[in-house]
């Protein structure tokens, strides 16, 4: 790629970037067979919150509620910004801008493009690794580097003069390994961190990993090769057989370096450690008081329970305090993780030698102070919510809401907006299948929450079929609509658990106006009901478990989604 090229982005990348996506409007009207969806509400009420009020000096802890794991933060001026990982999502890596790190807007994708993200082919756990995001005050320009486990390319950044306006096409690095990291020296020097496999024949563990560095040619954007070097082996104290020590960032302080990293891998051992040097290359010494963030000490029953906390990064507040974001989980009341990784901050005690977590070691409550000066405008139209909220969309906006996304590739494949709402082109492809699927999702970011929807749709086949996904992968999911058998239309519930898939309940029923779907969520308890009169609800068949919808049974590293779905190679049979 010519070096000319790099912040040229093309004319409707810009308008993506900038607001959201246009969806094409003022068409006829489709056919009967197109699934219109008129409206969609997500409501949350969890516990935590309800039983929590807020004090008006206080704010809520996650800041991003839901799938948004892997946090990493810069800032620029008055200007934070954050992003997280979205692994086969598309959009990918969504980015978020604050003027207060309490107070958050989502402004879009970094990669919004298909020139940028393929993950077509991609396991949803794959794709998309564990951004990093750094401003180069040196030359005026933001980074946003990562792995990308599809599409060939491995290490890429891409970099941008304003994140507001969209991101330049991707740079492919000249290194192995994950979770890679930028750091910008006072000299003009720039540094890339990065977790990677022992030297070939010295790995003495499973688990066992390295942290590398490399010295960064900013001009040509490439590491510059023969300058890597191991600066963590294994990782705090090897003798103790620590595992996957990983996401590490180098910071400056005082003229001295820190080099911040996960380790104890992303689970009930996740911790966030410290190391200090005098130089981007080391040597670093570990903190004597390693960890400095950790939720793995206590018991487990322990109320509003948040767990394995760490990947994090560090920024300098509006207030000259420091604050650490990082990811942890909320399970349910059966110790499941249906939410996912989300994101929290802590303030950062900087005062001493080493920075530690304030109360970033003992439980952690679901309320922190607002810093000084900060009002919460978290419940306010444009700002991203937290706590519990109730999110509606009728689709007659000519943009769509960032939180809406697509799965294997871009939502405009199979989306448009008609006169009577959101239409979707059923693709030939069931969720139960490794491909990209013709699916708007939602990120399911409470226990307790209910999500319902208004379709309109006549399935002219068996073929056909439309309704609601709860999904956490191709193999462990439940789908919930309508479809079609002989002469009469059928709603229909399915389960698909490690890929084998189950008809738990089915009724015939009358379709001669919009169908009301419903799905609502206690915990483990997830039930499923529809209306055609938009009042009384029936449920279909009985409350089922939402054990698959689980990080911690299904596997990976995303949280259950909440999705519109439509197919045109349907396979449920009622």
């Amino acid at each position: 790629m010519k070096k000319q090229n790099l912040f040229i982005v093309p004319a409707m990348a810009f308008f993506l970037s900038l607001s959201g996506f246009s969806l094409k409007k003022d068409q006829p009207d489709p056919p009967s067979n197109t699934p219109v969806f008129s409206k969609a509400t997500y409501t949350g009420n969890d516990a935590v919150y309800t039983n929590n009020p807020l004090a008006s000096n206080e704010f809520y802890n996650p800041i991003l509620q839901g799938c948004y794991p892997d946090p990493a933060i810069t800032r620029k001026g008055e200007d934070y910004y954050l992003v997280a990982s979205s692994f086969a999502m598309f959009p990918g890596v969504p980015i978020f801008h604050s003027k207060d790190l309490v107070n958050w807007k989502q402004i879009g994708h970094v990669l919004d493009r298909e020139s940028q993200l393929d993950v077509h082919d991609t396991g949803i756990s794959q794709g998309v690794y564990a951004p990093g995001i750094t401003y180069n005050p040196n030359n005026d320009t933001f980074y946003m580097i990562t792995t990308a486990f599809a599409g060939g390319l491995g290490n890429i950044v891409v970099k941008t003069k304003d994140p507001m306006q969209g991101w330049g096409e991707p740079i492919k690095l000249d290194f192995e390994g994950i979770d890679p990291s930028l750091f910008f020296d006072d000299d003009g020097k720039a540094y890339v961190v990065h977790n990677d496999a022992p030297d070939k024949g010295k790995e003495l563990y499973q688990g066992h990993r390295v942290i590398k560095v490399w010295e960064y040619d900013v001009e040509h954007d490439q590491v510059i090769k023969g300058t890597d070097k191991i600066i963590v082996d294994g990782g705090v104290d090897i003798t103790e057989k620590p595992i996957w020590i990983e996401a590490p960032h180098l910071y400056k302080k005082a003229g001295n370096y820190y080099l911040m990293c996960a380790e104890g891998g992303t689970g009930g051992w996740h911790s966030e450690v410290i190391f200090m040097g005098d130089s981007p290359k080391g040597p670093f010494e570990p903190a004597p008081s390693n960890p400095i963030l950790t939720q793995r000490y206590f018991p487990s029953n322990r109320e509003n329970m948040v767990d394995w906390a760490g990947h994090a990064d560090l920024v300098e507040g509006p207030d000259g305090k420091y604050y650490g974001v990082f990811l942890g989980v909320r399970p349910n009341t059966e110790n499941r993780v249906n939410t996912g990784r989300e994101t929290f901050i802590l303030p950062v005690d900087w005062s001493g030698t080493y920075p530690v977590f304030e109360n970033g070691l003992v439980p952690m409550k679901p309320k922190l102070e607002l810093p000084e000066g900060v009002t919460n405008k978290t419940s306010e139209k444009g700002y991203f919510p937290n706590g519990n909220f109730t999110f509606e969309e009728d689709f007659s906006n000519k943009q769509l809401d960032y939180r809406w996304i697509g799965l294997r590739g871009p939502r405009e494949a199979f989306i448009k907006q008609g006169k009577k709402g959101l239409e979707i082109k059923p693709f030939e492809t069931e969720i139960t299948e490794l491909k990209p699927t013709s699916t708007l999702f939602h990120r399911q970011m409470h226990k307790t929450f209910t999500f319902s929807t208004d379709l309109a749709y006549k399935p002219k086949s068996e073929n056909d079929f439309a309704g609601i996904t709860c999904y956490q992968n191709e193999r462990f999911n439940y789908a919930f609509g309508i479809t079609k058998k002989d002469k009469a239309y059928y709603i229909v519930l399915q389960r698909t658990e490690k890929g084998n898939s189950e008809v738990l309940a089915s009724k015939p029923i009358s379709l001669s106006e919009n169908i009301s779907l419903k799905v609502e969520a206690d915990n483990d308890v997830y039930t499923f009901s529809f209306s055609t009169d938009d009042t009384a609800f029936t449920k279909l068949g009985d409350s089922v478990s939402g054990d698959i919808l689980s990080t911690n049974v299904a596997g990976g590293f995303t949280g259950a989604m909440i999705g519109l779905y439509a197919t045109s190679a349907n396979s449920i049979q009622p």
